[in-house]
């Protein structure tokens, strides 16, 4: 059984990696977070604290959030994990 604790708003999780995302993924993900940890939708995303890990309800989010942060991943101060939600 693995436990995740937190819920990361798109700031702290900038912050932590240390670079911001662009502006029309930070706008994106703001209007898509999903602040309930479980059954994460289709389109939308969560990110825990611990492990630092940010669980998206669909591949296409997934992929939209990761390839805005790909080429600069050499950038960050820490990193981020991507998954997918269980039930999809």
């Amino acid at each position: 059984m693995e436990i995740r604790l937190g819920n990361q708003s798109v700031n702290q999780i900038e912050k932590r990696l240390g670079i911001e995302f662009p502006k029309e993924i930070r706008e994106f993900m703001k209007q898509t977070h999903q602040d309930n940890a479980s059954d994460i939708r289709k389109g939308k995303w969560h990110c825990f604290d611990i492990p630092f890990n940010l669980v998206c309800g669909d591949m296409e989010t997934a992929t939209k959030i990761y390839n805005s942060v790909k080429d600069r991943s050499s950038e960050c101060k820490e990193q981020l994990q991507f998954s997918l939600s269980s039930g999809n």
